[in-house]
């Protein structure tokens, strides 16, 4: 057992490892050499930079510490170890880094390579169980309060308010609406690295022939079926209401099967956004 702990922890910290490195990557190799200020506290170390000359990557380290000190409020020690460890290795690696200069200085390309590194980078060390310091815990604040919300979309709020600022600071509307581009692409991938792809449709199906529909789903399809007990509000007939939820490329064919059993069915073919259980995610894994 202490074996299976250490071994998950080593995998845990080397991914938060990783996901540091393709952080600093992102900002050193991409934004920062091309004025881009995403939002976060990499933006606002990007912005700050530039005005006094200190190397972005020690400013990571240093706005960091106030945030640290919330999250060790919030969440506890156990969680701010990796997180002190992220912000330390990532700051590291910025400077590092940071000689090699722009690996190009076209606008669109280095938003939408930085953009996809830093997410995935975000993505890595979140998924291992920490943060990359920073907007990362002010996100999961908002989280335990608007479990709702989704990362992405958090950090895309947060993150637009500090483009503003860095249109009025670089006085250069168009790196602005180009670092925009890069927290659009952030936020996208974000949630695809987080979340993956949870699109799916779910179907009700209200037949006379349901028993005949669900053993072909069962049967052709092989999706989970269940029963919901209706009552027709003006026959007062008892119905029995086939739900049954399935990854998109599945529905035509649960649509095919309802048309071939019972062409006068009636069926209500919805979107299903994040689907819990088997097949699926785990409800017992964390939302981030």
């Amino acid at each position: 057992m202490k074996k299976k702990t250490l071994l998950k922890e080593l995998r845990s910290y080397f991914m938060i490892t990783l996901g540091s490195f393709l952080y600093a990557l992102s900002i050193s190799l991409f934004l920062d050499p091309n004025s881009l200020a995403p939002g976060g506290v990499s933006g606002i170390s990007i912005i700050l930079s530039s005005v006094t000359g200190v190397e972005t990557g020690t400013w990571v380290f240093l706005i960091n510490i106030p945030i640290i000190a919330l999250g060790l409020w919030k969440f506890g020690f156990k969680f701010i170890v990796s997180t002190i460890y992220c912000v330390f290795v990532s700051s590291a690696f910025i400077n590092i880094v940071e000689p090699y200069g722009a690996l190009t200085t076209d606008p669109l390309l280095a938003a939408v390579a930085g953009s996809a590194l830093l997410a995935l980078g975000i993505g890595l060390v979140m998924k291992a169980g920490g943060t990359t310091g920073g907007t990362d815990i002010i996100v999961k604040v908002l989280r335990k309060r608007f479990p709702h919300m989704k990362t992405g979309s958090l950090f895309m709020m947060i993150d637009a308010c500090i483009v503003t600022a860095s249109a009025i600071v670089f006085e250069n509307i168009d790196r602005a609406l180009y670092a925009g581009i890069a927290v659009f692409f952030t936020s996208t991938i974000l949630d695809l690295v987080l979340y993956g792809r949870d699109g799916a449709k779910m179907i009700y199906i209200i037949s006379d022939c349901a028993e005949k529909i669900a053993k072909r789903l069962l049967a052709d399809v092989d999706i989970g079926v269940t029963y919901v007990r209706g009552e027709g509000a003006y026959s007062g007939k008892d119905k029995k209401v086939i739900l049954c939820v399935m990854r998109k490329p599945l529905a035509p064919k649960v649509e095919e099967i309802v048309k071939e059993e019972d062409p006068d069915a009636f069926m209500i073919v919805t979107n299903a956004t994040e689907i819990y259980g088997q097949g699926y995610k785990s409800f017992f894994s964390e939302k981030f």
